[in-house]
């Protein structure tokens, strides 16, 4: 691994040097009338050259030394070099090498100096904090983190949450949690310290000292929004979204000014589906500031929600006039329109939306309205002008068409098009996963088991993979032990999904095992009345003897879809038969 780069790191440092370095040194001026003093004055050194000679030798070997592998030789020839400088790049330099070394002494010896040549140092000094927690050094930690408090208090936060995400990674968070705890006896007033332990603490799932804490810092700024806010977020985490939304309507009683708790109390609400209590937060919150666009914006779309319509056709024309939200204003009248039936003028506004990410969908809502209206086309033609105009997005529009192929029952289209995409990206997992799918409609068997086999070659554990491939080897009752295997997996890794659930309640009734398939298809059933799980649970109804019950609930799924591929299938094998 090459670390070291000659000229580009020994340019800056020489540069930086020769401010650095010993200067030249001048006998003051002496005047000329009293040479008694003159002989006083000490012999001076000759004058050296901008930067030392030795030490422009240390730095190249150090450089070289590095090139070539041999760290340590590196690290002892910037050390040496740091110690005859004032410049701190080659303590710095020494410092990033004993980290790569991963040599505590190395790098302590390295950052002390560091630090003595450049005290204020954030970077230095978030590495002392880490240095000093590795070797559990509490005196050191707390002296590192009261600088870095007291010279960045606005980025305290920020440089603390990522030394906890770094310690996190080596299940360390408990050492800087109990560092700030230190340090929150030291600065008694700063409200910032147990604000972050909170945070900490609900990283450790310690709910408990994350209220504590939150508390704390309440105390000390009882108008802080973003304390408030997390002490919400907190309920949210714990799981109780009431307690988080009783909580920020309080605040916002007592706070009502302040806009980042209001906005986040209408996020709430709009969770919890209080649209109408939603809209009259944004009401009041436009009031007060008119340019408010974004809260605009938020009220217009809770007025879609609540079949306020020309409300929202009001604002949303509103904001046309304004350049940042023209093109969102756009994309939501065309999705009034389009909750109006009007495809025409849905389309319209759809196809005025200019900038990404919002063109790209406004394009997408656009050929999902002609495919509803069966336009499949024109659908078609736009999905080839968009693959052209967003080459990022070229998978999701290949899935797209491929669907939209599907539907038209077109799998041979459908099957080449995911083909031509997989030669550019062989290895995308949702290409191989529908291609796999589209193979089982026209017969490439072999094309589906390779597909699949080559998804789960890079993710074991994918759960749609295991379930598809299982599910299809119960076609071969030669193979039902085989797909048995893949649907345990699948079975221990989704446990509750309705589609896994019923393919193992199928091969189960392949197998014989009757009276076990009718408990899982009852399950899958009751959590998804799909059609598939319909029909096979209506045949193992049958084959046990409840043929009433067969038959009512395929009257009642029939009715529904009477085009259903599944229905009519146990229709004609099964219904019909017995006649």
């Amino acid at each position: 691994m090459l670390i070291f780069r000659l000229f580009a790191v020994l340019t800056p440092i020489l540069l930086n040097g020769c401010a650095g370095s010993p200067e030249k040194q001048q006998a003051p001026a002496v005047p000329t009338a009293e040479p008694s003093i003159q002989k006083e004055l000490p012999k001076q050194k000759e004058a050296k050259t901008e930067i030392d000679q030795d030490v422009l030798f240390m730095l190249m070997s150090a450089e070289l030394a590095g090139q070539r592998g041999q760290y340590d030789l590196a690290y002892e020839g910037y050390m040496e070099a740091a110690k005859r400088v004032k410049d701190p790049k080659p303590a710095e330099r020494a410092a990033m090498i004993a980290m790569y070394l991963k040599d505590p002494k190395k790098l302590n010896k390295s950052l002390a100096l560091w630090l003595k040549k450049d005290p204020q140092n954030l970077t230095a000094r978030k590495l002392a904090v880490l240095s000093s927690l590795e070797v559990g050094n509490q005196q050191k930690t707390l002296e590192h983190l009261t600088v870095i408090l007291d010279n960045d208090a606005a980025g305290f936060e920020s440089s603390v949450l990522e030394l906890a995400s770094a310690l996190q990674s080596e299940g360390k968070l408990r050492v800087i949690y109990d560092a700030l705890e230190a340090l929150s006896a030291k600065r008694p007033g700063q409200a910032t310290v147990p604000y972050l332990q909170s945070i900490i603490a609900m990283q450790m799932k310690n709910q408990q000292a994350a209220e504590e804490k939150i508390e704390q810092a309440l105390k000390l700024q009882p108008d802080w929004d973003k304390a408030l806010a997390f002490r919400a977020q907190i309920a949210v985490m714990s799981g109780d979204l009431p307690k988080a939304l009783d909580f920020l309507r309080g605040v916002h009683r007592k706070y009502p000014d302040n806009q980042k708790i209001s906005k986040m109390l209408t996020q709430f609400l709009i969770k919890t589906g209080e649209y109408d209590e939603a809209g009259r937060v944004y009401q009041k919150l436009v009031e007060k500031d008119p340019k408010d666009f974004e809260s605009w914006l938020a009220l217009a779309l809770v007025d879609i929600q609540m079949d306020r319509e020309s409300e929202a056709e009001e604002i949303l024309k509103k904001l046309l006039g304004e350049d940042e939200w023209r093109d969102r204003a756009r994309f939501y009248l065309g999705k009034l329109e389009e909750k109006r039936e009007n495809t025409k003028k849905a389309l319209n506004w759809y196809d005025q939306v200019r900038e990404e990410p919002f063109s790209f969908e406004a394009g997408v809502a656009a050929i999902n309205l002609l495919v509803h209206d069966k336009q499949y086309e024109e659908a078609i033609s736009r999905l080839q002008t968009m693959q052209d105009s967003y080459p990022k997005e070229r998978i999701r529009i290949t899935l797209m068409k491929a669907e939209l192929l599907n539907q038209q029952k077109r799998y041979q289209d459908a099957y080449d098009e995911l083909s031509a995409a997989l030669a550019e990206q062989p290895d995308s997992k949702e290409l191989l996963y529908t291609r796999a799918l589209v193979a089982e409609r026209i017969g490439k068997l072999d094309v589906l088991e390779a597909d699949l086999k080559k998804i789960l070659a890079q993710y074991p554990d994918n759960a749609e993979a295991l379930n598809a491939l299982g599910y299809t080897l119960l076609s071969f009752p030669s193979r039902l032990s085989e797909a048995e295997g893949y649907l345990l997996r699948a079975l221990k890794l989704q446990p509750d999904e309705p589609v896994i659930l019923d393919s193992y309640g199928w091969l189960l009734f392949k197998q014989g095992k009757t009276e076990q398939a009718l408990r899982y298809l009852e399950q899958a059933y009751a959590k998804q009345k799909e059609n598939e799980i319909a029909a096979h649970l209506a045949e193992v109804l049958w084959v046990l003897g409840r043929k009433e019950d067969a038959k009512k609930l395929f009257d009642r799924a029939f009715k529904e879809t009477p085009d259903d591929e599944y229905l009519l299938d146990f229709r004609r094998r099964v219904l019909n038969r017995s006649e």
